[in-house]
C-alpha cells in the first residue's frame, strides 16, 4: 500500500534519527502516505506505516488521531485550516468560517460539490501574530478579512480550472 517513492521519502526521515529509533519519522511517514492517498488515511495505512516503522500500530493510530494534520475522511484538494483559537476567535475568525461557508456553499467539515475546497476548524496553527489566519497547503495567510479570503479562494479556483 505504501509506494516505492513514499518509502524513499519516509527512509530519508528515518535516516534523520539514531538506529532503532526509525519509528520517530511516524509523523512525516503519515503525511507523506496521506498526501499520496487523495489527503485521507485510513486504517489500513496507517497499520502500513506502522509495519513499515516497525512500531507498535496502536502508537502510530494515536498519532494519526491526535494531530489534527491528519485526515481520516475524503477531504477536499485544498483544505483551508482555519484557526479558532483564542487569538484567532478574537479578531474575527468565526466570522471567516461563516464567510466562507456562505462562500463555499458547505459547512466546516464538509467538502464542496466539486472536491475542490474542503473548510477544518483547527485548533491553533502557531501564528498568532497574524490573526486570524487560516493554512491551505503549506502556505500561511494571516490578517484576513473576507476580501482577502475571496482573493485566495478565487485565485484557487481560477488557478483549478
Amino acid at each position: 500500500m505504501i509506494s516505492d517513492k513514499a518509502k524513499k521519502q519516509i527512509d530519508i526521515w528515518i535516516e534523520k534519527y539514531p538506529k532503532g529509533h526509525q519509528s520517530s519519522a511516524v509523523m512525516e511517514a503519515l503525511r507523506i502516505v496521506q498526501s499520496e492517498n487523495n489527503n485521507t488515511l485510513t486504517p489500513e495505512l496507517i497499520q502500513e506505516v506502522a509495519v513499515y516503522l516497525d512500531m507498535p500500530s496502536i502508537a502510530a493510530h494515536e498519532v494519526a488521531t491526535f494531530y489534527e494534520n491528519y485526515n481520516h475522511k475524503t477531504m477536499g484538494r485544498h483544505i483551508i485550516r482555519i484557526c479558532h483559537n483564542i487569538s484567532c476567535m478574537l479578531n474575527g475568525s468565526d466570522d471567516l468560517v461563516s464567510h466562507l461557508e456562505s462562500k463555499l456553499g458547505v459547512s466546516a467539515g464538509s467538502v464542496t460539490p466539486d472536491g475542490l475546497f474542503c473548510v477544518k476548524k483547527v485548533e491553533c496553527l502557531g501564528a498568532c501574530v497574524g490573526a486570524p489566519m487560516f493554512q491551505i497547503g503549506d502556505k500561511y495567510y494571516e490578517n484576513l478579512t473576507t476580501d482577502k479570503v475571496d482573493d485566495i479562494v478565487d485565485g484557487i479556483r481560477e488557478n483549478s480550472k
